[in-house]
């Protein structure tokens, strides 16, 4: 994997379309990457973060990482010197936005001309914004066995195929017991809650594309659209219709 070195000096806005990718890189300086309309997914060497409407996604500095654009896609970022961490997390981290951040950093990202001090008061207030916002569960570990790894590409390609661990053992070669204890070893989660994260990521994708709830449920594996929408809220707190619309990407219910 080559990383190549990216330089932020200032806010930066990049528009992406569906599907465009960034490829591998790092920063000297934190980011706070917000993707005001659309998903952005992080990828890093130890898994992938999936970043829908209102919320972010801490990258440390030096931290290599790729994004991947799913629908149009709106990226507003923020940097912040090495030694202003108010998260305290050395880990790439996704947060919950509030209406404040968001304002401020779409004050930030849209006003080259700021007068220095108004830019000083703004970047303050983001900062005790960071201090405040709760750190969300999105993030889809990698595993490193080669028998795991090629468990995780075969649901990777489709997360609705239904088969048991012990189905799929036989594909890749393993038992299930020794799968499902490599997996609480190298992804600190069980195999069900894998590929409930994976169930999510993928739906977060899809409805960034406009699709209808009904068929992102089906398409992900759920076994009906109110189980897809409970096992969104629960993750969530509220239902895949009203979580895109207020992120600006309004798929049908």
């Amino acid at each position: 994997m080559s990383v190549t070195r990216r330089t932020l000096v200032s806010p930066t806005t990049v528009r992406l379309i569906h599907r465009e990718r960034i490829e591998w890189h790092d920063h000297a300086v934190h980011q706070l990457a917000y993707p005001i309309r659309g998903v952005l997914q992080v990828s890093t060497s130890r898994g992938a973060w999936v970043v829908p409407p209102n919320r972010a996604v801490w990258i440390p500095a030096g931290v290599a990482h790729s994004h991947r654009a799913h629908g149009p896609t709106e990226l507003r970022s923020l940097i912040f010197d090495v030694p202003v961490n108010p998260l305290a997390v050395d880990v790439p981290t996704v947060l919950a936005v509030s209406p404040l951040l968001r304002e401020v950093i779409r004050a930030l990202t849209d006003n080259d001309g700021l007068e220095p001090e108004h830019r000083d008061h703004l970047e303050a207030v983001a900062l005790w914004q960071l201090r405040e916002v709760e750190a969300l569960p999105l993030w889809l570990p990698t595993p490193t066995d080669p028998r795991l790894v090629r468990l995780c590409e075969i649901l990777a390609g489709d997360p609705a195929d239904p088969r048991t661990l012990g189905e799929l053992g036989r594909q890749v070669g393993a038992a299930d017991r020794t799968l499902s204890r490599l997996f609480r070893e190298q992804t600190g989660i069980t195999f069900p809650q894998w590929r409930g994260q994976l169930r999510l990521h993928h739906a977060l994708k899809l409805l960034a594309t406009g699709l209808p709830v009904t068929r992102v449920a089906a398409d992900c594996g759920y076994r009906s659209p109110s189980a897809f929408i409970e096992a969104f809220r629960a993750a969530f707190g509220t239902t895949p219709g009203r979580y895109m619309a207020a992120g600006e990407g309004r798929p049908r219910d």
